[in-house]
């Protein structure tokens, strides 16, 4: 067996753990459960990824998410470690090479998720294998009380019969005592040791100020704040906008979103990492796996989904344990949009249904039929077909897609994008010129802003419906415009599917699933619920309450919140209100301490200390029937 320390120094140039990675690994290289709860940057990849590299064989790492697979598997490889991520459909003689290779070649590392696992050809070939260590990475989303539930978590404890001789590791940034119970109970690891690191970052100044002008703040934070930032938007749309905002007003910044290509978010990204811009405008898509220390301040300018999801964004200011910022911008209006968002995000099981039976339609399946192929599938156009609200609709056909009756893979996102590069005058003497072409070109005008400026996100179907022409059409013409260098054209790589899991029952598939998505559905309503009641209380420390939510027990004021700051401020300005209004009161007569209290708005506690600071001052005396006057 390898040593820790030396595998720590050879692949990340470390020569000592951080607090309690060190007591995690050897846990672990021990072949005992255990369960790791670390902060965002408490280095949780580590603790599994040494222990896998110490000993021979295979670490199978469960992930929920592709990019952070991928992610994952670069940064291994990069420093000369072999890994692999089942992060595609492949066909089965590709899986049998993958897994000859992973058996024959050294490969230390198998990222896969927990719809791969489902697999029974992919059981087959993972009890072939010499496994050392399972690592249950984002475990938090096993549990129904977590942020993330994922049902396909639950069918995770069939590891302990494919791995009999592997130990398990569940990770999480995040997790409530409840959550942790139900890592424990379904990945059937209840005697595991469970490590549990402080979620109090005494560095870490989170504040929340309610504005009207969020433009006007975020200038006045990153005028005083010269360091990297992370500014968190919730729409793509405006990751580009901010952005450029920004930049007009030079503050070098990039953006950053889940639509954008692999190829452009690592340029924005090492644009960032190496401060050549140090401000990163992004969805909440940024963030998972990123290891850079120095960042000051995270901003959010609308308000997370839950407590948990806040603390991983705020969490990525400040690693190397200088003073950080976590600054939410927010007002009333926000708050009410965001209360009126989750309400009418919830879904109901009459709508669920009405979207499958029409997905089914959509696609001519019968009752009873499981089709084998997967399906091309444009959500505006399902949507405009059945006249179907689109957020709710994208909703539920993700929410069918976590209950495993479909799959759905998002290739809608990425949309067709399109720039002018001719001359305004020369587009509008071509519209004239050809008609039928200019009739498109007019109606994009329209409909974007920007485009003799940048590549801007065109939606096909859109604007074949705009113009009552087909996308076919629409495609036709978009190419013969840019063969006359009018514009440049880059249609969508990629468009979405959909894949049935199950054969076609209509309500009855719903109703098997449907006491799922209610329960997860309040469990989201109740937690947006939570992060609000942590928006609009004043009175206690924000790490107080954030300690609180996590059931922690050792609890202190921060001295460095909003609501602790606005404490400091405002007692001395109480105090010496509270010292005019008693002064006022005894010019007219005697009165008891008491009688004071009645009279002034103010604790009893402040009363009693300006007595006692009067009386030091020979200002005011005490009488022999114990009441107070002037001198």
């Amino acid at each position: 067996m390898k040593n820790p320390i030396d595998l720590l120094q050879k692949y990340w140039g470390h020569s000592a753990f951080r607090s309690p990675q060190e007591e995690i690994i050897r846990t672990v290289l021990n072949k005992q459960d255990c369960i790791a709860l670390l902060p965002t940057g408490g280095g949780k990849s580590i603790c599994f990824q040494i222990p896998a590299l110490a000993q021979d064989g295979v670490c199978i790492v469960i992930s929920p998410l592709l990019a952070l697979m991928q992610d994952q598997v670069s940064n291994l490889e990069e420093k000369g470690i072999k890994a692999v991520a089942l992060n595609k459909n492949r066909n089965q003689d590709d899986l049998i090479v993958l897994f000859d290779n992973i058996q024959f070649n050294d490969i230390k590392f198998l990222y896969l998720s927990p719809e791969k696992l489902q697999s029974p050809f992919i059981q087959d070939k993972i009890k072939q294998l010499q496994v050392n260590l399972v690592a249950i990475d984002e475990a938090h989303c096993i549990s129904e009380w977590g942020h993330d539930f994922r049902p396909s978590y639950l069918e995770l404890a069939i590891l302990k019969e494919l791995c009999p001789d592997a130990n398990t590791i569940a990770l999480t940034a995040s997790a409530t005592p409840k959550v942790i119970d139900d890592i424990a109970e379904f990945l059937d690891i209840q005697d595991s040791r469970i490590y549990k690191k402080s979620y109090k970052r005494e560095n870490l100044a989170y504040q929340i100020f309610d504005v009207e002008d969020k433009f006007l703040r975020v200038h006045q934070i990153l005028t005083k704040i010269k360091a990297p930032v992370i500014i968190y938007t919730n729409t793509r749309n405006e990751t580009k906008k901010i952005s450029d905002a920004l930049n007009r007003d030079h503050f070098k910044s990039v953006y950053y979103h889940g639509g954008m290509t692999s190829k452009e978010k690592n340029k924005m990204f090492e644009t960032w990492f190496s401060e050549e811009a140090r401000i990163m405008v992004a969805t909440n898509a940024f963030g998972m796996g990123i290891d850079k220390a120095n960042i000051r301040c995270v901003i959010h300018l609308q308000l997370p989904q839950s407590v948990e999801n806040y603390l991983q964004e705020a969490g990525r200011a400040g690693r190397d344990g200088h003073k950080a910022f976590s600054a939410i911008l927010t007002n009333k209006h926000d708050v009410q949009q965001f209360k009126k968002r989750n309400q009418e995000q919830q879904l109901s099981i009459d709508f669920i249904k009405q979207v499958y039976f029409k997905l089914n339609q959509f696609f001519v399946i019968g009752v009873g039929e499981l089709p084998l192929k997967s399906y091309e599938f444009n959500l505006s156009e399902f949507c405009h077909k059945y006249k179907f609200p689109l957020v709710n609709t994208y909703t539920t056909i993700k929410t069918l897609a976590l209950e495993n009756i479909l799959d759905f893979q998002e290739g809608f996102q990425k949309k067709t994008i399109l720039k002018f590069i001719s001359s305004s005058a020369h587009v509008l003497e071509y519209s004239e010129q050809f008609p039928k072409r200019g009739k498109l070109i007019k109606t994009i005008l329209r409909s974007h802003g920007g485009l003799f400026e940048n590549f801007v996100s065109i939606d096909i179907y859109s604007l074949s419906k705009k113009i009552s022409s087909t996308k076919v059409e629409v495609q036709q013409i978009l190419e013969k415009l840019q063969t006359d260098g009018i514009v440049l054209y880059k249609p969508a790589s990629t468009s979405a599917s959909i894949q049935f899991l199950v054969p076609r029952e209509d309500n009855r598939t719903i109703n098997k699933v449907s006491k799922n998505i209610e329960t997860r559905q309040l469990n989201k309503l109740k937690k947006a619920e939570r992060f609000v009641e942590f928006i609009e209380n004043n009175d206690t420390c924000r790490s107080v309450q954030l300690l609180t939510y996590f059931e922690e027990s050792k609890l202190s004021n921060c001295g460095i919140c909003d609501v602790c700051l606005a404490g400091k401020k405002e007692k001395p300005q109480i105090a010496i209100a509270t010292k005019k209004q008693l002064l006022a009161l005894l010019s007219q007569e005697e009165l008891s301490s008491k009688e004071i209290s009645l009279r002034i708005d103010s604790k009893e506690s402040i009363i009693l200390r300006t007595l006692q600071e009067l009386l030091e001052e020979n200002i005011i005396q005490l009488t022999k029937r114990n009441t107070y006057t002037l001198n």
